[in-house]
C-alpha cells in the first residue's frame, strides 16, 4: 500500500510519487549492480580513498581529483617538501595513488596534499581524512596520521531497537561547568551518568564532524570523515559510545550533509582547482543564507562520498543512527527560504531537488542495512509528505521527522499572549497535528531556542527574576508562575508526542541565560558556552526541583511504555482552561487556569480505579502540594447532561490551578 492510498490529498500526486519511487529504485540498482548485492556491499569509498595501512605494513594513499595535474603528499615525514618520491601516480578516472614503505610514516605525523591544477595549485586536506588537528598558534588545520599501537576493543553491543526514543541532545565542548572546551572523557565521566539517571535512552551529539569555527555549533563542516579533535581522540570517543551502550543508551550524531564550509584550506572548496567537484556550479553552489557550499546530489561521486560517510561513522564508531541536519535546504532548490509550505503541490513540483530526495532515500536504506535497529531523524520544516514513510510505501524512509513547529508555537504563546488567554483546543491541535502515517520527535525547545539572540522557555517566563529569585527561600509570584508553566509545557509536549521526545542538555532544569560561543564580539569568552550543573545539584535552588521533575516525567513515560500508544483527546474546556487526554492506561489532566482551581471536575475515563502517578504541583518538584496522592479515584456511571440516552464513566477530580496531574488505571 502506497502513501496516497490512505491520503486522498496525495492521490492527485500519485504519478509524481510513483516516479520518485522509481528514481530511487533505479539509483539503488546502479549502485548495487541490479543484483542481489546490497548498498552496503557497494559503498566503500572510505576504504579505498585516504591513508590506509596495508597488510604488508606499507601505507597507501589515494585521492580523487580529476582536475589535478600533479599531487604531492607533504608532511613531517619529508620536511613538507614536494619531492618526486612523494608524488602521487595517476590511475585514470581522476584517481591518484601512492604507496609508501611503513618506516617513512608514523603515528601522529602531520601531513597535507599539495594539489596542482591548470594555472595554479595549493595545499589541501584530503577529502577522506579521518583526523585533522588545529595548530594552537596559527589556527591552521593539518591531517594527522592516526595509527595507535593498540586498536580499541569494544566491550558492549549496541542497544536493541529503541522504538520510542527519549533523546538527550548534547554538545561535548560546552558540557563542562568550567569555561573551556570539554572533552569526550569528561563528558563520559561527568555528563553521561546524569543522562542515565534522568532516564533518557538516546543521546544525540552535535558537532562531531570536524569544523574550523567552534562557534558554528558544528554546522559548518570541513572534514566529513574526521572526528573533531578539539574534543579528544577517536579512542576516547569510542569509549564514550561503548559506555553509553553499556547503560542501554543509543548514540546518534547530527550529521551534516546539507552543505559544506566554504573554506578552501580546510574543506572541499576548490579542492582540485574547480568549484564544482562535489558541488553545484555558479550561484546554485553557494547557500545564500549560510555562506557555505551546496552539494550536487545528482553527481554519483557526491552521492558515494556522502553514503560512504554514513557507513564510516556507523562502522568506525558503532553509532546507532543519525539526525540529518538541514534537510529542508537539501530538498528544495530555493532551500525553503521564506516559503510557506501550505500546499501539497510544493512537495512534488519543479522546486524540489529530486536528486536530493533520492540521496536521502539511499542514505536511509544504507543505514538500516548496516544496522536494522538504527534510528534516522529528518530535520525538516517543510512537512514534505512521505519523508518519514517507508520507501516500500512511496516514502523516503526516515524513522522520524522533527516536529519543529511545536517549539515555535510555545515561543509564540509565551511571547505574545498571557497564559490566561491560552486555548486548550489550540494547544492540543498544534501538539498533535501530524500525518498519521509518519512518526515525529516533539520538543518544547532544543539548542536553537537556547542560542544567543533567543531565549529558553524558563528565561522567557522569568526574565530577570532568574538571577534573583531562584532560591527556595525566596517567594515570588513571577517565579511560581514560571516554574509551574515550565513543568506543564514540558509534560504536555512529551505526553502528546508522535513517538519521540527531545530535550537539549541543561534545558530540563531551566538552564539560565543563553548559549554564546567564544567570538570576537564577546572577547572570546567561554562564560556562556558551558553548562552550570551546580545549579541543579544544589537542593536549595529551584533548578534542583525542575531537574527532579524531568527525571520523574521521563521515567514514568518510559517505564509505562506510553509512547507506543497514540494520545486520545478527551476534552478541551476553553472557559476554564482545562485540557484532558488519554494515552494507554493513563489520563492526563492539565489545568492552565492561572487562578481557578476546580473541585469534583468531571472527566470521562475508562471504567476502573485510578491513582495519581505524577503531578506538577508536588513539593518535590517545586510545587505547593495541593494534590493528595493517597486518594484513589473511582469512575462512576453518570447520566450525561446533554439529554442523550447514554451513561458515561467519569472521574471526579480536584484540579488545582496551573497544575497537571497524571492518573494511571490500577484496577
Amino acid at each position: 500500500m502506497m502513501i496516497y492510498d490512505n491520503d486522498s490529498y496525495l492521490m492527485p500526486f500519485k504519478k509524481a510519487i510513483d516516479a520518485r519511487h522509481a528514481r530511487i529504485a533505479d539509483a539503488v540498482g546502479k549502485i548495487a549492480g541490479n543484483s542481489e548485492g546490497s548498498l552496503s556491499d557497494n559503498i566503500n569509498n572510505h576504504l579505498y580513498y585516504g591513508l590506509h595501512r596495508q597488510a604488508d605494513g606499507s601505507w597507501v594513499f589515494r585521492e580523487w581529483a580529476p582536475n589535478a595535474v600533479r599531487i604531492y603528499l607533504i608532511g613531517d615525514f619529508n620536511n613538507w617538501k614536494r619531492t618526486g618520491g612523494y608524488c602521487l601516480n595517476p590511475l585514470g578516472n581522476g584517481d591518484w595513488e601512492i604507496v609508501i614503505p611503513d618506516f617513512f610514516i608514523h603515528h601522529g605525523d602531520l601531513y597535507k596534499l599539495y594539489v596542482e591544477w591548470p594555472g595554479g595549485g595549493g595545499e589541501r586536506l584530503p577529502a577522506y581524512v579521518t583526523r585533522a588537528v588545529q595548530d594552537e598558534e596559527t589556527k591552521a588545520f593539518c591531517a594527522q596520521v592516526w595509527d595507535p599501537a593498540t586498536a580499541y576493543s569494544w566491550k558492549n553491543p549496541r542497544p536493541a531497537r529503541i522504538a520510542d526514543p527519549l533523546i538527550y541532545e548534547c554538545h561535548i565542548g560546552m558540557s563542562s561547568e568550567e569555561e573551556k572546551v570539554a572533552t569526550f572523557t569528561e563528558f563520559r565521566q561527568n555528563v553521561l551518568p546524569r543522562i542515565a539517571a534522568l532516564g533518557y535512552d538516546v543521546i544525540q551529539i552535535m558537532a562531531l564532524q570536524e569544523h574550523p569555527y567552534y562557534g558554528s555549533f558544528g554546522y559548518q563542516v570541513s572534514n566529513f570523515f574526521a572526528l573533531s579533535s578539539r574534543f579528544g581522540t577517536p579512542e576516547e570517543f569510542k569509549e564514550l559510545v561503548d559506555e553509553a551502550h553499556g547503560l542501554g543508551i543509543a548514540v546518534i550524531m547530527d550529521i551534516v550533509h546539507s552543505h559544506s564550509v566554504d573554506n578552501v584550506a580546510e574543506g572541499l572548496g576548490m579542492f582540485d582547482g574547480r568549484e564544482d567537484l562535489y558541488f553545484h556550479k555558479g550561484p546554485q553552489g553557494h547557500h545564500p543564507a549560510w555562506g557555505s557550499r551546496c552539494f550536487d546530489y545528482g553527481k554519483q561521486a557526491t552521492v558515494c562520498f556522502l553514503l560512504s560517510n554514513c557507513k564510516f561513522w556507523m562502522e568506525e564508531y558503532m553509532l546507532d543512527g543519525f539526525r540529518f541536519d538541514g534537510v529542508t535546504s537539501m530538498l528544495y532548490w530555493d532551500h525553503g527560504l521564506g516559503k510557506d509550505f501550505g500546499r501539497y503541490d510544493l512537495y512534488f513540483d519543479s522546486g524540489v531537488d529530486e536528486s536530493a530526495v533520492t540521496y536521502l532515500a539511499l542514505a536511509n536504506m544504507l543505514v538500516h542495512e548496516i544496522h536494522p535497529d538504527a534510528l534516522t531523524i529528518a530535520e525538516d520544516v517543510s512537512g514534505m509528505a512521505g519523508l518519514a514513510a517507508p520507501y516500500e510505501e512511496g516514502g523516503v524512509g526516515f524513522d522520524f521527522r522533527m516536529a519543529m513547529g511545536i517549539a515555535d508555537h510555545w515561543i509564540k504563546w509565551i511571547k505574545e499572549r498571557p497564559d490566561e488567554t491560552w486555548s486548550p483546543g489550540e494547544i492540543w491541535y498544534e501538539l498533535t497535528n501530524k500525518r498519521a502515517d509518519e512518526r515525529t520527535v516533539s520538543y518544547a525547545e532544543c539548542h536553537d531556542q537556547a542560542l544567543v539572540g533567543d531565549q529558553t522557555i524558563l528565561f522567557r517566563l522569568l526574565g530577570a527574576k532568574m538571577y534573583t529569585a531562584m532560591s527556595k527561600a525566596s517567594e515570588d509570584l513571577v517565579v511560581d508562575r514560571g516554574i509551574a508553566l515550565h513543568k506543564m509545557i514540558r509534560l504536555i509536549t512529551l505526553a502528546t508526542c508522535g513517538g519521540g521526545y527531545l530535550n537539549f542538555m541543561g534545558n530540563e532544569f531551566g538552564h539560565p541565560e543563553w548559549i554564546d560561543f567564544p567570538r570576537s564580539g564577546n572577547g572570546w569568552s567561554y562564560k556562556y558556552a558551558r553548562r552550570q550543573w551546580s545549579l541543579v545539584d544544589n537542593p536549595d535552588l529551584r533548578y534542583h526541583d525542575l531537574g527532579a521533575f524531568d527525571a520523574a516525567m521521563i521515567g514514568f513515560v518510559r517505564d509505562n511504555g506510553l509512547l507506543g500508544f497514540p494520545p486520545e483527546h478527551v476534552l478541551s474546556d476553553e472557559k476554564n482552561k482545562i485540557l484532558v487526554f488519554k494515552r494507554k492506561n493513563c489520563i492526563f489532566a492539565f489545568n492552565f487556569n492561572p487562578s481557578g482551581s476546580f473541585v469534583d471536575y468531571k472527566v470521562p475515563a475508562p471504567a476502573g480505579k485510578y491513582s495519581v502517578a505524577l503531578d506538577t504541583d508536588s513539593p518535590g518538584f517545586g510545587g505547593f502540594g495541593r494534590v493528595d496522592h493517597s486518594v484513589h479515584h473511582f469512575t462512576v456511571s453518570e447520566e450525561p447532561t446533554d439529554g442523550q440516552k447514554r451513561f458515561d464513566d467519569v472521574l471526579s477530580l480536584y484540579l488545582p490551578s496551573r497544575t497537571a496531574i497524571v492518573l494511571i488505571l490500577v484496577d
